[in-house]
């Protein structure tokens, strides 16, 4: 089971005079990166909070809302009568005094600080008992996301590990081509070395062997396949790992690079580029994974 760093979850509950909404967005990141904007008056809950979602979505670029909307006729701010009076004596003695009358004190007095007030209370246990519901709600619905989005990944990774299995079986039949065409090139260019002179022929076949042993990519071959299938059994696996699906990645990576360097055979150098498309693509994706 695999899960998408990428996901969307959000939340409602309906309060006497009021609808809190949480919302999560998140996206693939290396560590745990959370941002949270909250209204005021839940502030001192924000590292219970963060501990929520931390413990459940671990890991990505993960930005959290939570905001209030007014439902009932009560408003959340009034006016401070006796602060907005002083304004409007002060900025009226001003503009006498300067000879410039405004045309709309009310407008300025209400952006001046501490005119508005909060008449919001505490939150309660109650309260906040529903709005931890809510928030818990919106993480459950992140991950089923994230899920849903893993389930998509793992059918593109088994696709793309069975191509490259495919394409590696396409190699073997140009091995012994490739063999005994370098056998004949450097039997041609012993031949004529031999005729300018003395060697050993029983010598020739000796370093034959050795050079041939050196290009043998069987090795490369069974290591590639295991690294394979160590992919998929991770893949289905009990929690999403996918900092260890990128450590095989790279495993697979250098199998791949070693059997580019020792071709020496257009076709199969054709075949290895091949394979590294398609695990450039897996690496991109698994870049993604939880």
């Amino acid at each position: 089971m695999i899960k998408s760093m990428t996901g969307f979850g959000k939340a409602t509950v309906l309060l006497p005079g009021k609808k809190i909404t949480a919302e999560i967005k998140s996206l693939n990141s290396k560590q745990l990166d959370l941002n949270i904007k909250i209204p005021s008056l839940y502030r001192e809950k924000e590292p219970e909070i963060r501990q929520l979602i931390s413990q459940t979505l671990e890991r990505g670029k993960i930005d959290f809302y939570l905001s209030i909307e007014n439902t009932g006729s009560d408003l959340p701010l009034s006016i401070n009568k006796a602060v907005a009076a002083n304004y409007y004596h002060e900025l009226k003695a001003l503009a006498e005094e300067i000879g410039e009358v405004p045309t709309d004190y009310l407008s300025l007095i209400l952006r001046l600080p501490d005119v508005m007030k909060s008449e919001m209370d505490e939150v309660s246990d109650d309260e906040w008992k529903m709005v931890q519901d809510c928030i818990n709600q919106a993480i459950a619905n992140n991950n089923q996301f994230r899920l849903s989005e893993g389930k998509s990944l793992d059918a593109d990774f088994h696709k793309r590990v069975q191509i490259i299995l495919d394409l590696l079986n396409q190699v073997e039949p140009f091995e012994e081509e490739r063999m005994t065409l370098m056998r004949e090139k450097l039997k041609s260019t012993f031949e004529k070395y031999a005729d300018e002179h003395q060697a050993d022929s029983n010598r020739f076949e000796q370093e034959l062997i050795f050079y041939f042993e050196k290009l043998d990519i069987t090795e490369e071959k069974v290591r590639l396949k295991k690294h394979c299938d160590y992919f998929n059994e991770t893949l289905n696996s009990k929690q999403s790992e996918g900092k260890k699906l990128g450590f095989i990645t790279q495993e697979m990576g250098r199998e791949i690079n070693t059997l580019g360097s020792k071709a020496n055979h257009a076709q199969m150098q054709r075949v290895v580029v091949q394979m590294k498309d398609e695990l450039e693509k897996i690496k991109e994706q698994v870049n993604n994974v939880l």
